[in-house]
């Protein structure tokens, strides 16, 4: 029965270091904490520009609209300002506009 008391000590033993070292964070005392810089959310499309990236791949809309894995009138939407992409589309697109080529990559 030693094992188990010595378990309940671990775990114990666990839960208040971390509980110790919240409340010295909360504090301000910790500073060794990993932190993330997360990157800017990509900046809006205009029409003209997604347009740019379809034609500097030289495809029509549908078979952008297959690379990105979209609709052809998801495409054709957006180069009319009709809609706009957003989320991993606009993230997608972004990339694209740097490297167009990345879109043919599987």
């Amino acid at each position: 029965m030693a094992k188990k008391s010595e378990g309940k000590n671990e775990f114990f033993d666990s839960i208040k270091a971390g509980l110790t070292e919240a409340i010295k964070h909360a504090e301000g005392k910790r500073r060794d904490l990993r932190t993330t810089t997360l990157p800017s959310r990509p900046k809006e499309l205009t029409p003209s520009e997604i347009a740019d990236v379809r034609a500097q791949l030289n495809v029509s809309q549908a078979v952008f609209a297959r690379y990105l894995n979209i609709s052809p009138k998801t495409v054709q939407a957006w180069e009319q300002g009709l809609g706009k992409p957003n989320g991993a589309s606009l993230k997608l697109l972004s990339i694209a506009r740097k490297n167009p080529k990345v879109l043919f990559e599987v």
